[in-house]
């Protein structure tokens, strides 16, 4: 047991214990705590203004915390920030280029910044950009470049110093559809290897790429789970029947378990039944006995955008 526990210590990149930001007095982010393991993507929610930028600045040390640590791969970041800071590689919402530069110029400066020798250079150049879909874009402007294309190149400096520890805030605002998708593949690759942080407010977007959740409002973490917990948070105590020859309300709310009915448009019904039960079968019974014509029966699942905005007003 002893050496499993110092296997999983090992894998820990980064660990927030009881992060306080306070401004004049309010605070913006409050004893928030986790941790991220290698190899793990994790999902940083949270409506407009509940204080992930505020938290994302304090993981990478661009704002000192009120109270509270950070240590990245067990390097604190108020004791060693420099040391800490190299083991980040950091996305801002609006992606740090420059722009009148090309693809080649602007990653060889970062690789510079980053302290990687000169004689790496090229390689970690070329390695970022092949890793990132940019290999066709070398000798490109930064500025003549599409909007995903920027933050394809904003991502490739963020990991071009191969990191333990890749933080993304809001990677794919303002993109369409075809870029959207394109980032987030990349963002699973990158979880392969490193750890990543997603901020984000958009839901399905953290249903596809991570594997672990936090939801943040109000400066308070109010969910802290992995994504199939999330995703049970959907399943609620709800049930979608079709049927052609369909009772009155009534008739369904006798039947054991079900505890109302409501009817929908297109001859659907919802069922609501007691927590922890479920009335499918007795329902198929007695729509056979009756002739009640069924043509459907399904859990009914509470949307991403419902549980988000149960979870933010509990």
């Amino acid at each position: 047991m002893a050496k499993e526990t110092k296997t999983n210590m090992a894998e820990i990149t980064v660990s927030a214990n009881h992060l306080t930001r306070l401004y004049g007095g309010r605070a913006a982010v409050s004893d928030v705590s986790f941790t991220l393991s290698k190899g793990e993507v994790l999902g940083f929610l949270g409506p407009n203004g509940a204080g992930k930028s505020t938290t994302m600045k304090m993981l990478t040390g661009n704002l000192a915390p009120s109270a509270g640590s950070v240590k990245i791969c067990g390097i604190d970041m108020i004791e060693n920030p420099k040391e800490a800071k190299a083991l980040i590689g950091y996305l801002p919402e609006t992606p740090p280029l420059y722009r009148e530069l090309t693809v080649d110029e602007f990653l060889t400066v970062t690789a510079r910044l980053h302290g990687i020798s000169s004689k790496a250079i090229k390689s970690a150049v070329d390695r970022a950009k092949q890793r990132c879909g940019l290999t066709e874009m070398s000798k490109r402007l930064i500025e003549n470049l599409s909007k995903g294309y920027q933050q394809r190149v904003g991502i490739a400096q963020a990991i071009i110093h191969n990191p333990m520890v890749v933080i993304l805030d809001e990677p794919t605002v303002g993109l369409d559809p075809i870029q959207i998708r394109d980032i987030r593949t990349l963002i699973k690759e990158l979880g392969k290897e490193h750890s990543v942080i997603l901020s984000t407010h958009i839901l399905p977007e953290v249903e596809i790429v991570c594997d672990h959740v936090q939801i943040i409002d109000k400066g308070q973490l109010i969910f802290n789970g992995s994504i199939d917990l999330l995703k049970k948070q959907r399943q609620g105590n709800r049930l979608l029947i079709g049927l052609r020859n369909a009772p009155t309300l009534t008739s369904l709310e006798k039947i054991a378990q079900v505890e109302k009915a409501e009817s929908l448009d297109n001859g659907l019904i919802r069922v609501y039944f007691t927590p922890g039960e479920s009335p499918a079968e007795k329902i198929v019974a007695a729509a056979v006995k009756g002739d009640w014509g069924l043509f459907q029966i399904q859990p009914d699942q509470t949307s991403l955008e419902d549980v988000f905005v149960q979870l933010t007003h509990q």
